[in-house]
């Protein structure tokens, strides 16, 4: 906007040390352009956060959703405000905060677009009144409201004195007097043939149209076509306009003059801590949006107790980004249970393909990814592993321009996954080694399995040498099932039992064609 330089809430600098409604009073102390992690495609989670983020742009958010929080405390200070925003008072009064600044901004990006200053300052006052009601209307709602969090009982605190500030109430006054002083503007134009424009102060003349219309109103017979017509009325104005604006300045120019000022006393006036409330809430508002279709036809979610503890479980649990689609369609959402105690590390699981190995695998990543950034996780009950980093390896198709094999590639990325690692990651292996017979791959697997006793970290492991299954006590094996009667329909259910191998010896059956059926078809035919 000529003459007019506003900083909006989404092009804060990344450095400021304002208050935080994600970070706590001192805000990030880390780096926001943290870049996607490598777990996010096996997970499905960079699908979640293209989802979450949808029509949330501005705001800039994936960096929160890819910087999980190393300690407790941080991770409480975001579920406390998930608890605030159960409340609908607290949430109406957010949301609606969000869509007036939404508003004011785009008041604004119409005003850097436009050529003429004075109409592009006009359209800066009207950004300024929506930005100061929507101020108005969240201390008020806020105030009314019970929230509880440290970080909404700060930041109404923060509000409260803002509002109370003189500056701010500069600020709404003095939109109120430049508006007002617009709207008593009163001109006349007269048109003359050729072309000639004549712009005046209004001296009371008659109001022409207002006769007309009363003089053709007796004839009005019930409802009737409008034939007036509609001109199109583009932010911009024309030459014609422009110059008429012009006219206009010269006729009042002590009320252009106070318009130029304001907007130059004014430039950047919105609250920084404001501005970063604006963004940061969209975090939780993004999340409680996605989820909110899967909570409609009654799919749990629930605060997980994240600690150092290894004693990990989650009941009635369920892959967000899977489920999603799943009630998009109108299909059946499958859930599942887990748990570790005592010793127990690993989950091995087996059975047969297609039956939900894999996405009980992605579950498991995915719950200690939410809970490591403070949301609510899918489920009736939760408590995780505050991990320091999370390790993924997931089977892939194998690349031709590559000249390794495919079980050289997988070996490579094991080793890197088992070498970085600690004994408080948490790791995810699906199906590795696939490649190879049989006998190799309980030769690797259990190579893997020594490393992760060795290391005591929390795991998961899909595969289909059962025999890892019952590789120690720090083994848990968890079995896709089958239903009884039709062995080869999948129930999805992912349940805690040993692994006998026979479910997924039929479905090697079925895929090559060996099956009792399949055989007699052959001989009979």
């Amino acid at each position: 906007m000529p003459g007019v330089e506003v900083t909006g809430p989404a092009v804060q600098e990344a450095g400021a040390r304002e208050l935080s409604i994600l970070y706590g009073p001192a805000g990030p102390a880390r780096s926001q352009a943290a870049p996607q992690p490598e777990y996010f495609a096996d997970l499905n989670l960079d699908q979640f956060v293209a989802a979450v983020t949808r029509g949330r742009e501005e705001y800039d958010l994936a960096p929160f959703f890819y910087q999980h929080l190393t300690d407790q405390p941080a991770i409480s200070y975001r579920q406390e405000v998930f608890r605030d925003l159960a409340s609908p008072a607290v949430l109406g009064a957010v949301s609606a905060f969000a869509e007036q600044m939404r508003d004011m901004r785009a008041r604004l990006g119409q005003a850097a677009k436009l050529r003429l200053p004075h109409q592009a300052e006009i359209w800066f006052v009207e950004a300024v009144e929506v930005y100061c009601g929507a101020v108005a209307s969240l201390a008020r709602d806020l105030g009314q409201a019970d929230v509880g969090s440290r970080a909404l009982e700060d930041f109404r605190a923060h509000l409260v004195r803002y509002i109370e500030q003189e500056a701010f109430t500069e600020l709404v006054f003095g939109a109120q007097r430049v508006h007002r002083a617009l709207s008593e503007v009163r001109y006349s134009v007269l048109i003359k043939g050729g072309g000639r424009v004549t712009v005046s102060r209004y001296e009371g003349e008659p109001d022409y149209s207002a006769q007309v219309l009363a003089s053709f109103e007796r004839f009005k017979q019930g409802a009737v076509k409008d034939y007036r017509a509609r001109f199109p009325d583009p932010p911009d104005m024309n030459h014609v306009e422009a110059n008429v604006l012009a006219q206009v300045v010269r006729l009042y120019p002590e009320v252009f003059a106070g318009l130029d000022e304001f907007c130059r006393s004014h430039r950047d006036f919105v609250d920084p801590t404001l501005g970063r409330f604006d963004r940061e809430i969209q975090f939780y508002l993004g999340y409680l949006q996605f989820v909110a279709p899967m909570r409609a036809v009654g799919l749990p979610f629930c605060q997980p107790k994240v600690s150092g503890s290894k004693e990990v479980l989650a009941e009635e649990t369920f892959d967000v980004v899977l489920a999603r689609k799943l009630v998009a369609e109108r299909s059946k959402v499958v859930c599942n249970d887990f748990h570790l105690r005592g010793a127990e590390r690993v989950l091995v699981v087996s059975g047969p393909n297609q039956g939900g190995k894999t996405t009980f695998a992605r579950t498991f990543g995915q719950l200690h990814h939410l809970a490591c950034i403070g949301c609510p996780v899918p489920g009736t009950k939760a408590q995780l592993h505050l991990f320091d980093q999370l390790y993924t390896h997931f089977e892939r198709e194998e690349d031709v321009a590559n000249m390794a094999g495919k079980l050289e590639d997988d070996l490579m990325r094991a080793r890197r996954v088992l070498s970085a690692a600690t004994a408080e990651s948490v790791i995810v292996l699906n199906e590795i080694f696939s490649s190879t017979t049989l006998a190799d791959s309980l030769f690797l697997g259990t190579k893997v399995m020594d490393r992760l006793v060795e290391l005591d970290v929390l795991a998961v492991l899909v595969t289909f040498v059962v025999e890892l299954a019952s590789f120690g006590p720090s083994t848990v094996s968890m079995v896709s099932t089958v239903v009884p009667e039709q062995p080869a329909e999948r129930t999805y259910k992912v349940v805690r039992q040993r692994a006998d191998g026979l479910a997924y010896a039929l479905a090697i059956a079925e895929k090559y064609g060996v099956t009792y059926k399949a055989l007699k078809r052959r001989v009979s035919g």
